[in-house]
């Protein structure tokens, strides 16, 4: 039986460990990371890549590869399409699995390649705090803002980030920046993110209103998705979901006072979904 290597890629880290499936049960071993500079050359990026999965995979020659990537890319042939964030421009239309699979010396049909969004949903529907849920939206909350929608089955990547939400986008209003902005232009305070809201120099009533201005925009947004889609819970991942009990109270006062109950789960499983998720497409051949 070949072991699986489940992957987790970001902007500027990677993280690697080895994946045992079981029926509703997951677990992880050798778990390894690091930085990668990946505004360096292709091939310097994708050695950094190998290396770290290399020692999840251990002596092993057996072994498949699930890896979980930000968009945009073509997921099934493995080719990045990321060209204007500076990060990764280097692989722009270059087939990553192609030069993974040489780097590691195995077959490309040993790697596989899930949107990260997508990987965190299947992985807290397996696994954690999805897995009550026949329909649910994963929403990851960040730099960015990852979206995936479950119905049964099937998970699908949200792309919810250019949603049009009041006067922009969904992502202007729901991730690290927002936060940034708001406080400064607010309240004055400069901050480098969600984090410096619990430092003893902010207000505590000044970041409670952060806060609940933050937790009603999630709930405003999600409402019509809740209802068209039908779906029977949310569950919510990335560095801002650390901070849930500050906010969910105003999402979940919001979306009751439009009538719609649904709970709101915390991941189960951090930074564990995606390696999970990313390995599920080898388990279900």
């Amino acid at each position: 039986m070949k072991k699986l290597i489940g992957v987790d890629i970001g902007g500027s880290h990677i993280s690697a460990a080895q994946v045992q499936l079981q029926n509703r049960t997951a677990e992880i071993c050798d778990f390894h990371e690091d930085d990668v500079d990946t505004f360096d050359s292709a091939e310097s990026i994708v050695s950094a890549w190998t290396a770290v999965i290399k020692k999840a995979v251990g002596e092993s020659r057996d072994f498949e590869v699930g890896i979980a990537m930000p968009g945009p890319y073509n997921y099934e042939k493995g080719i990045s399409l990321i060209k204007d964030q500076g990060k990764m421009a280097s692989l722009y239309q270059l087939s990553v699995k192609a030069l993974l699979s040489e780097s590691l010396r195995i077959s490309p049909t040993q790697i596989a390649f899930t949107n990260d969004a997508e990987a965190f949903l299947a992985g807290e529907s397996m696994a954690g705090a999805g897995r009550d849920f026949q329909s649910s939206i994963g929403i990851t909350l960040g730099t960015g803002l990852g979206s995936a929608i479950k119905v049964h089955d099937v998970i699908k990547d949200g792309k919810l980030w250019t949603a049009p939400f009041r006067d922009g986008i969904a992502e202007d209003y729901l991730g690290t920046a927002w936060f940034r902005s708001y406080a400064l232009e607010q309240f004055g305070i400069k901050i480098s993110g969600v984090k410096n809201l619990f430092d003893e120099v902010v207000d505590s009533t000044i970041s409670k209103q952060i806060f609940e201005t933050f937790g009603r925009a999630l709930g405003e947004f999600l409402f019509p998705y809740l209802i068209r889609l039908h779906s029977e819970g949310v569950v919510l991942g990335g560095k801002i979901s650390l901070a849930a009990d500050h906010y969910l109270p105003a999402t979940q006062y919001f979306l009751e006072s439009m009538g719609y109950f649904v709970p709101i789960k915390v991941s189960e499983l951090g930074e564990k979904s995606a390696l999970i998720g990313s390995c599920l497409p080898f388990s279900s051949k």
